[in-house]
């Protein structure tokens, strides 16, 4: 295949620098952490800096610890984003008639994309204010910490592989290049806010939050590919990382344990595609 990448008027126009990146993700970080701390306490739920960097440590050090079941869910999880790979170009011309037309390295639906999961996050913070309930409080600080691992995490990961947007190149295989798609910060994010908000609070409603939750998580992540900034494999490394530090981040603050029994998996349809499927009890 031909490889097509953006002129250097294009790319310096587009694209931020690595430095403006950097700024920015810093930003995010800081403002989530900054929430975590200076969030009105509510006694046994509140997270302190002493307990938010004890979880950093162990959320980074998490592989020196797996088991054999990690290891194979991990290898699991990494096999199921090679497979969905394979379809990043049909994927893409499925949503863009011309990709050669599109290479424009715009992001101009950055902000839209990442509202609904940004008001989920807020609205949990409104409410547990409103109600001083410990549990809201707990919701929304698994919610931060979740997010704020996943920001991390996803930075360091696109700084390392350097992937080409699809609006950036034609070719889904350029990695190590000047690139930061893959992967997709919105689609963690959004799947580390979600799932903490699917998971946790009553069971009565159980149902309706996971509905809301994985609903918001999975439309952030089809508008990414929608708007032609994120190949699929991207989104779906994005969700992978967002559920598991949601899983991990709640199993910390005790709110989670139904989430063991919930796995994510790729299928093969009988048309020949695939299928991201999510599998869970419902209460």
């Amino acid at each position: 295949m031909a490889q097509t990448t953006l002129p250097p008027a294009v790319a310096s126009e587009g694209i931020p620098s690595l430095r403006d990146k950097f700024i920015v993700s810093l930003a995010v970080v800081s403002v989530l952490l900054g929430g975590l701390v200076t969030s009105q306490r509510c006694e046994a739920q509140a997270v302190e800096p002493r307990e938010a960097l004890e979880d950093a440590k162990l959320y980074f050090t998490a592989p020196l610890r797996w088991d054999s079941r990690d290891w194979l869910e991990f290898g699991g999880a990494l096999a199921a984003v090679a497979v969905v790979q394979q379809f990043d170009d049909d994927v893409r011309d499925h949503f863009v008639d011309s990709p050669e037309d599109a290479l424009d390295g715009d992001d101009p639906n950055s902000m839209e994309d990442a509202l609904p999961a940004a008001v989920l996050l807020a609205g949990t913070w409104l409410l547990a204010g409103v109600t001083d309930d410990a549990a809201g409080w707990r919701e929304f600080g698994s919610m931060v910490q979740a997010s704020a691992f996943t920001a991390v995490t996803t930075e360091v990961l696109k700084f390392s592989l350097g992937r080409q947007r699809p609006n950036e190149t034609i070719d889904p295989d350029q990695w190590f290049e000047d690139g930061d798609s893959f992967p997709s910060m919105h689609s963690s994010l959004a799947f580390a806010i979600g799932t903490v908000f699917a998971e946790s609070g009553d069971d009565r409603y159980r149902l309706v939050r996971r509905v809301v939750g994985y609903g918001v998580a999975g439309a952030t992540a089809y508008l990414r590919v929608d708007h032609n900034v994120h190949w699929a494999s991207d989104v779906v490394a994005g969700a992978a990382l967002g559920f598991t530090t949601a899983r991990f981040t709640m199993n910390r603050r005790e709110a989670g344990g139904a989430l063991e029994h919930v796995t994510l998996s790729v299928k093969p349809t009988d048309g020949g595609g695939l299928m991201l499927a999510f599998a869970m009890p419902l209460h």
